[in-house]
């Protein structure tokens, strides 16, 4: 995975190849700035010739953007650092770098003031290319009034171009801090931060970028990095390979409790699911006469206790239009105390929104899929609350539930409540193919398909989560994000898997 760190991390990374391997602050931000250059350079390729204005504000992502405007200039392109702040609030290595700047030839307009960004922001707004290198990683206060309008004059340019993460943005949770810069490309140092890789900052980041400055990837592995972005090699890694001796007994039996009368199509989805993900057998099991299944999928009449049904089962998906009837209630208690690995969806969590602890008492492992509604209703706060701080949120509830967290919604997260480290992998594939009913019932066959074939519960939810917005990603290039459906889904799961699988051929 790669590494995904907050600002307190990049901090520790900065001073460690500073302190420990011995590259001065000054030396840093002039790699970073070149970096950026870098990135620029391809951006202007893109636009179209024209004025590069360098927005830059009073610290080190300011002092990157010194470094920025000059190396550009020095390349032979018309790039203009336009100073946001007042001359004096730039301090040491940034102060240091603003004066080569000026010492090289570079060009310096004040806009630190409203009769300024008057006078000169239209400049900006008409740049070919608006590089922004306001704030870095430590904002902490909303962006408003003044600096407010130089962001909208920023934004209003023909492409953007953030210097390590788009300024209004919540390093740690991606959440807006007042008036938010809308990048094209993000050139961000050494190593993605939470805002670019969860939602909802990501989507204000454009491509990314990663500039390597010269920390050694030593000293980013011996932080306690708390979080990582899924990478395809991730997957092949973890799933299982093929022998030429399986069947259906060895790839395992998964149970779908689902689709009860009224919600059948529920069921049905997950257990398409289960086995386009690669398990040998599946059984739905539902309430009502009129139980239908595709052909691949045995079916089994509940009238009471589940009974022998879960025995010898290799996992269990429960809860896509379960309801929420006292029998309902009862089978997902059967389940948990069956010691089988088990998938808790939609109505098996919603059962439990005022008791989230009691899961922790299961006999077996288990995975948990709620969206933000259901992780709300499970945390007893609200879906604005679970969606300013994703993160904190899966975690919150894993460590409650002692589970494996699937927190859906844009970049879902991963996070596993059966240890302590909190770690959290966040997934960049999906969009709004998904944004259709019955998705998520595929989900979580996918992840109960991959639990009977013998993987980890962790590892079953980050396959699962990745095939399945990879699934959805294929599916959108053809049909569009909207013209996509849930059940268009298991086909394009399976078409995913083998492309990932360790056994794939190399095309």
């Amino acid at each position: 995975m790669k590494p995904v760190v907050t600002a307190a991390e990049m901090r520790a990374l900065d001073r460690a190849t500073i302190e420990q391997i011995g590259i001065p602050a000054l030396t840093l931000m002039e790699t970073a700035g070149r970096g950026v250059a870098a990135s620029v350079v391809g951006v202007i390729a893109e636009a179209g010739t024209g004025h590069v204005a360098v927005v830059c504000g009073p610290g080190n992502n300011g002092g990157d953007g010194f470094v920025v405007a000059r190396v550009l200039r020095a390349h032979g392109h018309d790039a203009v650092c336009y100073l946001a702040v007042k001359r004096d609030a730039v301090k040491g290595d940034a102060k240091a770098h603003l004066d080569i700047l000026e010492r090289s030839g570079g060009i310096v307009r004040s806009i630190a003031t409203p009769g300024e960004l008057d006078a000169i922001g239209d400049v900006i707004a008409q740049a070919a290319v608006a590089v922004d290198a306001l704030f870095g990683v430590g904002l902490t206060r909303p962006i408003e009034g003044h600096l407010a309008e130089v962001v909208g004059q920023i934004n209003r340019a023909r492409r953007v171009v953030a210097v390590d993460i788009p300024s209004g943005l919540d390093t740690d949770t991606g959440a807006s801090l007042g008036e938010v810069v809308r990048a094209d490309v993000t050139a961000t140092m050494a190593a993605h931060k939470i805002a670019l890789a969860a939602a909802p900052g990501f989507a204000a980041c454009g491509r990314i970028d990663v500039i390597e400055i010269g920390i050694p990837t030593a000293v980013i592995h011996t932080q306690a990095v708390r979080a990582g972005l899924v990478e395809d090699s991730d997957i092949t890694g973890w799933l299982p390979r093929t022998t030429p001796l399986d069947h259906k007994g060895t790839r395992g039996h998964c149970i779908v409790i689902a689709g009860f009368p009224g919600m059948r199509g529920a069921g049905r989805l997950a257990a398409t699911a289960v086995l386009r993900a690669g398990a040998g057998l599946c059984t739905l099991a539902a309430e009502g006469d009129d139980l239908v299944a595709p052909d691949p999928v045995m079916t089994r009449v509940l009238t009471g206790e589940l009974g022998a049904l879960l025995h010898d089962k290799a996992a269990v998906v429960i809860g896509s239009g379960l309801g929420k009837s006292d029998s309902a209630a009862a089978y997902v208690r059967e389940v948990l105390a069956a010691g089988v690995p088990a998938v808790l969806d939609a109505d098996a969590l919603n059962l439990y929104a005022d008791n989230l602890g009691e899961l922790a008492k299961a006999a077996g492992p288990v995975v948990l899929t709620p969206h933000p509604g259901e992780a709300a209703r499970l945390l007893g706060s609200s879906s604005a609350d679970v969606e300013k701080d994703r993160l904190a949120a899966a975690r919150a509830l894993a460590a409650a539930s002692h589970a494996v967290v699937v927190l859906k919604g844009a970049r879902t997260i991963v996070c596993d409540g059966t240890i302590e480290d909190e770690f959290c992998s966040i997934n960049a594939t999906g969009g709004p193919a998904l944004g259709t009913g019955g998705s998520g019932d595929v989900l979580a066959g996918v992840i109960g398909g991959l639990l009977a074939q013998g993987l980890a519960p962790v590892d079953a939810a980050r396959v699962g989560v990745h095939v399945h917005g990879r699934a959805a990603d294929v599916l959108a290039s053809v049909r569009g994000a909207r013209g996509v459906i849930s059940s268009d889904l298991p086909d394009a799961v399976a078409l995913a898997l083998r492309a990932l699988s360790p056994d794939a051929s190399p095309e």
